[in-house]
């Protein structure tokens, strides 16, 4: 899994390293503000938090005008727990609101300047070298897993008899977002002839899954148990859910942490068909 992807959970919440660090920076930017204000009597968190609100703004509007159709409705727009951010729309939100609040705010310079500066040197620090890892793709864990029907199989197999990319969700039945999102991956599995989909569970037995299907009236191929939670601690999925995008010759290409919409799925399936 890429870097920024892997997943850490702290009690019943899940982040991703990409998440923390993001964290990470906007404190160190808000002490720097704070530390560098006080100096120039002119406070900056308030800019600070309104400069992070249109990031996420411009990177959510970015996001949902290029997969418009996939939306339902006014109501899933707003439904930020897919994660559909777009990282271009929130870094040129971001830097026209800090350019607008630089010329406008002279007062506001040192401090404000101060700030961004040492945000960015922390993700720069911390964030860069997990990046520079994403071109090293990292192959299909070989992991022995087994069918609902109790015959052995791994990942690598698997994908040797479609021969085509593959699709590798990681969910349980008492992780609500894992439940959410089966409807929108039981459709692209219909209708995805050229794509693999597998939904590794993990820890639970086949009864519970085999329940939860019924349940839920869920026909889903590839569905699959990881008794030992083996390829999470594989891929460094901590939390649930988990996507994660192989390519043809088994090579992880793309990976999401979270929910999945119809919209933050497709993103996937395009990044995976762009890659060679």
């Amino acid at each position: 899994m890429h870097g920024l992807n892997q997943s850490i959970a702290v009690g019943p919440l899940g982040f991703s390293i990409g998440q923390l660090l993001i964290i990470l920076a906007f404190g160190i930017a808000l002490l720097a503000g704070a530390l560098i204000g006080r100096r120039h009597r002119t406070p900056t968190a308030d800019t600070l938090f309104t400069l992070l609100l249109v990031a996420l703004v411009g990177a959510r509007l970015l996001f949902v005008t290029r997969y418009w159709g996939s939306y339902d409705g006014p109501l899933s727009l707003l439904d930020i727990r897919d994660g559909g951010f777009d990282p271009l729309g929130g870094l040129l939100a971001g830097l026209g609101y800090a350019a607008w609040r630089l010329w406008k705010a002279p007062l506001q310079r040192p401090a404000l300047g101060g700030a961004l500066l040492a945000g960015a040197i922390t993700w720069g620090l911390t964030a860069g070298p997990l990046m520079l890892l994403e071109s090293q793709s990292r192959p299909m864990p070989d992991i022995a897993l087994t069918t609902l029907e109790g015959k052995p199989i791994d990942l690598p197999t698997l994908a040797a008899r479609d021969a085509q990319p593959m699709v590798v969700n990681l969910w349980a039945t008492w992780c609500p977002p894992c439940r959410r999102e089966m409807p929108v991956f039981e459709q692209a599995q219909q209708e995805e002839n050229d794509i693999t989909f597998a939904f590794v569970n993990q820890g639970e037995d086949v009864a519970l899954v085999n329940r939860f299907l019924d349940h839920e009236s869920l026909t889903l191929n590839n569905v699959l148990l990881d008794a030992r939670n083996a390829l999470g601690d594989a891929t460094g999925a901590m939390a649930m859910p988990t996507t994660l995008y192989y390519n043809a010759e088994g090579r992880l290409v793309d990976t999401h942490f979270g929910e999945l919409s119809r919209a933050t799925l497709q993103r996937g399936l395009d990044r995976l068909r762009q890659t060679p």
